[in-house]
């Protein structure tokens, strides 16, 4: 427990520095991005967004205007020489633009210069970024996609090689690197970069992505080598399971293709290729597969194969290979990183081949070994979340699906062969796994100690812009593995679990997805994710209920309470960023898909769809719970047509979504009891949550909800569909003290019996003794995460002014808590709602950040008034940004 205390410390103190830091910033713009990026390379849009924010802590601070000059030359930006584009002084708040200049060059870095003029009409400081384009077109590609003379069954992974003397004096240089299937990529010996597991996961044959590094100091004069190792990844899957990625219509040997671009201090050009004149060797990762594990034979290394040296005399030519699609485009997101290193916490050894090292919390990353032992010691290392009773790895809840033809490829176990020189080391390349425990079995007597062994928390590694603290630890340590699972489930893409499936399946996505963007700068890997899912989307408008994927989930039950992520993700992302770019990028899929269920629902109603899964015990209705879905589709199409002016979708969409709620209604909904369907907690939180109860009925069906909570004990009652709905039901509709006693909750059912009993992230199953649907570390169940923020903290977006441009602060004071603390930093800056009792009153501090304002909503309490810094007002206030006191006495 001490080691969860110590992270969930140093995950606090981290956002504690942000956010102590950040007033600190002299008045003026700071913050600038690129497509939601800092300083990015490799740009592919021809017309990228900009962003910023700005600072100002003076009250009522304003972006009065802005003006943007984009150029070739930092220093010709001060004096305004060589400029592309000059906005021009713009009369707006605005702090997210799209850059309307003369055509972007690929290849080309630009720098851009902000000017802000504040309230009062001054300028403010100036900032510059920059930003540089790749690509920007399959046509400029001087590569070969190459590849060894292997077939889909060799298990080895291969290496390239190729030796290169740069003909000048170097400026600067960059690497593009496409893959279907995994790389590394090496310059003189050394790893190019940070990232793991690139290129992100999509359909291979119909978009893959590009990576760009600067290498300029990884090259130097005389002769250089560039190397290359790929793994299969999900392009070459050799595991067997039941999702059929063996059978992927993209299947075959892992390939790439290079470009290393170098540009010479006289300006001329020349580019490093992939091409038949590189070399290749099977290298010693003798296995790789992202679903189960790698293996490594450290007697077949090769050592100095990426250098300039190495003597490459036996190894073969390469094959070339055609791209794997028509679609190659830049990686522009945040790449995965082993972005925490996790010491072992306790170690048990049985003998002198077996081992059992703890964590102490539950992961997705990788474990990395350190050993000395006689060549040829085959040692396995087992990755699992639970163990027996006798302290051994426990694999049987997340190998379930596991299909092996032979016991080749054990599920979650990496292999390591000893060469027998000296202290070795392996953390595998091209895998990772969800675990808490790392069992080591030998084949021969080895010595390990607590410190032989580290682990890594991979993923996503997106910025964090979200906190919370609370009088409560239970609650603390809640939003804390609410955290560790969204991130265990973030590789390119959410994902359901990082060990038994690590699939993309749809409905986890949009439950969690508010989750994740109050907690996490999310934007760049969803945005990825919907091209996944416009790649998928057959012809007639039906997704798959996994995304990306080799050709499962065409079935009946992939509708609208999962594959609605097409509309709801964009949304979501509109509604945090006020970024319209992924609303309108799948304006024309959200519209095909609800043509779908359109032609095949009846009488407004639809069946389609999964229904709510792993619910505690009571169950809802399929097509109440799948109709509901269609309606919340059809009016985000409503409101984004009308965003986007389009008059006639606009009035076809919204008139399709009142049906949809008025046929609900009719079939479920008993308008003199104020019950939907049996009445349980999920039906009724639904028809809250997604606003299918008229509105004179609502405090009758939220009066219902909360009765039906206590008469089930004050727990809840509820699979994932009410799991999203229900704590945002009951605080919305005046019962946010039974929504806090619902998610604090410490005995079974609930989130907080799972913490009580010692996990660290979220659970599958409410029934800690369930026996199927039972990982340790799922997100299905992660609304909770985002409601804190909005049920407890009360910030919450405005749907007429998204991105946070204007706030909702609507707290709540539920019993049981002393203080609560919630803090996101938005597009325009932090947003902070803090409170406290004090005595027999309430004090309450909030920030609202320049340029942007907020409304205020203090919820009455009996017997007392409400002061603004020292001044009686009332129980709903309009402020302007500045920090503000609040006394509730």
């Amino acid at each position: 427990m001490n080691s969860i205390i110590l992270s969930f410390f140093r995950f606090s103190t981290f956002f504690l520095l942000i956010f102590i830091s950040f007033p600190t910033i002299a008045a003026g713009p700071a913050e600038l991005k690129c497509e939601h990026l800092v300083r990015p390379i490799g740009i592919d849009s021809p017309s990228p967004r900009l962003s910023w924010l700005m600072v100002d802590e003076r009250k009522g601070a304003l972006q009065q205007a802005y003006r943007i000059y984009v150029g070739t030359d930092s220093v010709g930006l001060k004096h305004k020489t060589g400029i592309v584009w000059d906005s021009g002084k713009v009369l707006s708040s605005n702090s997210l633009i799209t850059y309307r200049g003369a055509s972007l060059r690929s290849f080309i870095k630009y720098f851009w210069r902000l000017e802000l003029w504040d309230k009062d009409g001054k300028p403010l400081p100036s900032a510059t970024s920059s930003f540089e384009m790749g690509m920007m077109g399959m046509e400029n590609w001087k590569g070969t996609w190459i590849s060894d003379r292997n077939d889909v069954n060799i298990l080895p992974a291969p290496y390239f090689r190729k030796v290169f003397q740069p003909a000048k004096s170097i400026k600067s240089a960059r690497a593009y690197i496409a893959a279907a299937g995994l790389y590394e990529l090496y310059l003189n010996g050394k790893k190019v970069g940070n990232h793991r597991l690139d290129p992100m996961y999509t359909r291979f044959d119909r978009r893959n992505l590009y990576a760009t590094y600067d290498v300029t100091s990884n090259l130097k004069q005389g002769k250089n080598a560039v190397g290359v190792v790929l793994g299969n990844g999900w392009y070459n899957h050799q595991s067997l399971a039941v999702w059929n990625f063996d059978k992927a219509p993209w299947r075959a040997r892992p390939t790439f293709c290079l470009d290393l671009r170098i540009t010479y201090t006289d300006g001329s050009i020349d580019v490093i290729k992939s091409g038949d004149d590189w070399k290749t060797s099977l290298s010693p990762i003798i296995s790789n597969s992202i679903y189960t594990a790698e293996h490594y034979d450290a007697r077949l290394e090769q050592k100095g194969w990426n250098t300039a040296t190495f003597d490459d005399s036996k190894w073969r030519g390469i094959t070339l290979r055609a791209a794997p699609s028509k679609n190659i485009v830049s990686q522009n997101m945040h790449p995965i990183r082993n972005v925490e290193e996790i010491a072992v916490k306790s170690m048990r050894k049985f003998d002198d081949t077996t081992y059992v090292f703890d964590l102490g919390r539950n992961i997705a990353g990788v474990s990395k070994i350190k050993v000395r032992g006689e060549k040829g010691t085959i040692i396995r290392l087992r990755h699992a979340e639970r163990l027996y009773a006798n302290g051994h790895t426990d694999l049987s809840n997340i190998d379930v699906y596991h299909r092996p033809k032979d016991k080749s490829d054990p599920f979650q176990t990496d292999i390591f062969i000893l060469n027998g020189v000296g202290e070795e080391e392996f953390m595998p390349l091209f895998n990772y796994k969800g675990f808490q425990y790392i069992e080591v079995i030998s084949s021969k007597p080895i010595l390990l100690y607590e410190s032989s062994l580290v682990a890594y928390f991979m993923h996503s590694d997106v910025p964090a812009v979200g906190k919370i603290a609370s009088s409560n630890a239970l609650v603390n340590k809640l939003w804390w593995a609410t955290n560790n699972s969204y991130l265990s489930n973030l590789y390119g893409f959410p994902t359901d679990c990082p060990q038994r499936e690590k699939n993309g399946w749809t409905g986890d996505g949009h439950f969690a997805v508010e989750t994740g963007l109050y907690n996490f700068e999310g934007i760049t890997v969803y945005e990825k994710w919907m091209g996944d899912h416009r790649d998928e989307q057959q012809p007639n408008g039906v997704l798959p209920d996994i995304i990306p994927t080799g050709g499962w989930g065409y079935g009946t039950a992939n509708g609208t309470d999962w594959t609605s992520t097409i509309a709801i993700i964009p949304w979501n992302i509109y509604m945090f960023y006020g970024d319209s770019k992924l609303l309108s990028d799948n304006y024309q899929s959200i519209k095909n898909y609800l043509n779908y269920v359109e032609g095949t629902s009846k009488g407004y109603l639809t069946t389609f769809g999964r229904g709510d899964w792993v619910p505690v015990k009571s169950t809802s209705d399929l097509e109440y719970t799948s109709s509901i879905y269609y309606y919340v589709d059809a009016d985000i199409m409503a409101k984004a047509a009308k965003l986007f002016g389009n008059k006639n979708d606009f009035l076809h969409y919204s008139a399709l979504a009142e049906r949809i709620k008025k046929a609900i209604n009719a079939k479920f909904f008993n308008a003199v009891t104020g019950i939907y369907g049996k009445g349980v907690q999920t039906e009724l939180s639904m028809a809250l949550q997604w606003n299918i109860v008229p509105d004179a009925s609502r405090q009758l069906v939220a009066d219902n909800l909360a009765a039906r909570v206590k008469a089930d004990g004050m727990h809840i009652d509820v699979g994932v569909l009410g799991a999203k709905a229900v704590l945002n039901a009951l605080s919305d509709n005046g019962h946010s003290d039974i929504a806090y006693k619902l998610a604090s909750q410490d005995t079974y059912p609930g989130w907080g019996w799972w913490i009580v009993n010692g996990a660290t992230t979220l659970h599958e199953n409410w029934d800690l003794q369930a026996t199927r649907d039972i990982s340790d570390n799922h997100m299905m169940f992660g609304e909770i995460g985002a409601w804190f923020f909005k049920g407890i903290g009360g910030i919450k977006i405005d749907e007429k002014q998204p991105g946070f441009k204007n706030i909702l602060l609507k707290p709540h004071f539920v019993e049981g808590l002393n203080h609560f603390e919630a803090s996101h930093k938005g597009p325009y800056g932090l947003i902070s709602s803090s409170w406290k009792r004090v005595g027999k009153g309430v004090k309450y501090n909030l920030t609202v950040p320049a340029n942007s304002t907020a409304t205020v909503e203090i919820p009455e309490i009996e017997g007392k008034r409400v002061f603004l810094n020292g001044k009686q007002t009332g129980h709903k206030v309009e402020l302007s940004s500045g920090k503000y006191l609040f006394d509730i006495k």
